[in-house]
């Protein structure tokens, strides 16, 4: 499969595609993970993994640009929804330079940044350790991608 779109969906109870993501999972609020819930894995499905990465943030490192604001693995193939400020999965190395959930927290006057939330459905129980970057749980889990789609948010600051 790749990293290709699927037929799998990702959706929000609180923000819609390109919809501003509510200020309570920004870094301006709660900075709480948002209620992320999904459908349509594919059969085969061993488990799952979400990540959120703003690539309009004005952040480049060699291999990469924009920043990683979660990293989430290890979860069971029979979750298929997370509530808010989840503490499901492992959670791994974000650009906020710490494991777990970092909400949007744009610089100010930097326009609207777009979030993207993706879920992987992965063909093998990975058993991934605490603390990977987003580039290092790819490596791992890009043989094992049967399934991904995304949920784009949006937020700004002034």
């Amino acid at each position: 499969m790749g990293f290709a779109l699927s037929e799998m969906q990702l959706s929000s109870p609180e923000f819609g595609p390109r919809g501003p993501i509510p200020a309570r999972y920004t870094g301006e609020g709660e900075d709480v993970s948002p209620p992320l819930a999904w459908r349509g894995a594919p059969e085969g499905t061993r488990g799952f993994a979400i990540l959120c990465h703003d690539p309009d943030a004005p952040l480049v490192k060699p291999g990469s640009y924009g920043f990683v604001h979660w990293v989430l693995y290890n979860l069971p193939p029979d979750v298929t929804e997370l509530e808010a400020g989840t503490s499901l999965g492992t959670t791994g190395h974000t650009d906020f330079d710490r494991n777990g959930y970092g909400g949007p927290m744009p610089p100010g006057g930097h326009g609207v940044h777009h979030y993207f939330f993706w879920v992987m459905a992965l063909d093998a129980d990975l058993q991934a350790p605490p603390g990977l970057t987003m580039e290092q749980f790819l490596e791992r889990a890009e043989p094992h991608v049967i399934a991904m789609n995304r949920l784009v948010g949006t937020y700004t600051r002034d």
